[in-house]
């Protein structure tokens, strides 16, 4: 099992250091790490190179999570329909798997080895791979976050309050305990990959759906 568990770790560390905001960015001839935020996420991506290439790279790092969350369910998936060696697999409580997968990708995400241990926050990230853990939270997630853009049109604010609106979900839902902790810890870390957008906030300086930062704004790597 432990075996299991640092496969799933790897994988979905290695899906989730893809860096998708990078790639696109670079296809458009920019280097996401030197404009607006200097962030690689969909939002500075969206930001300075407009709606088509910010829309991807939010669907490409949605996907990296669903993934890495996905893939240990689907084996779960194929070994109670088959008499592989598998088989045994069967036995045991795919979800472990399915947090590792995506706890990794969400580090790899935000902590890529193959952009110097730089990337983005992990939104996107976290909401493709509960989407696939635990559907009704994320769903609610995704409607708060919906909400609070058309309210305020703060993105930063947003993911914040989707992300406590997953953990409230999680608690009233009735989710396992192990479910309830990722979704706190996840709420919690992404609270503070927003610390500096937070100061922001409070000094009423964020930056806003559609306005673009100074070249020389400060934010989070």
């Amino acid at each position: 099992m432990l075996s299991s568990l640092l496969l799933a770790g790897v994988i979905g560390y290695l899906l989730g250091a893809i860096p998708f905001g990078y790639l696109v960015a670079r296809a458009k001839g920019a280097n996401i790490f030197e404009v607006g935020s200097k962030n690689p996420g969909a939002t500075n991506v969206r930001r300075m190179l407009g709606k088509g290439p910010g829309n991807l790279v939010l669907f490409l790092d949605a996907t990296k999570g669903a993934l890495a969350a996905g893939w240990p369910l689907a084996r779960w998936l194929y070994a109670s329909q088959s008499h592989s060696e598998d088989s045994l697999y069967v036995l045991i409580d795919p979800t472990p798997f399915m947090v590792t997968g995506l706890v990794g990708a969400i580090l790899g995400h935000s902590f890529s080895c193959f952009t110097r241990f730089k990337g983005g926050k992990g939104v996107a990230t976290g909401v493709g791979g509960f989407l696939v853990i635990f559907p009704l939270g994320a769903l609610v997630a995704v409607v708060v976050w919906g909400l609070t853009v058309a309210l305020t049109k703060y993105l930063s604010l947003a993911s914040m309050l989707a992300g406590v609106a997953l953990t409230v979900a999680a608690w009233l839902l009735h989710a396992t305990p192990l479910v309830l902790g990722v979704c706190a810890a996840v709420m919690i870390f992404v609270i503070v990959r927003h610390r500096t957008n937070i100061a922001r906030l409070l000094a009423g300086t964020e930056n806003k759906i559609g306005q673009k930062p100074a070249e020389k704004a400060a934010s989070t790597p």
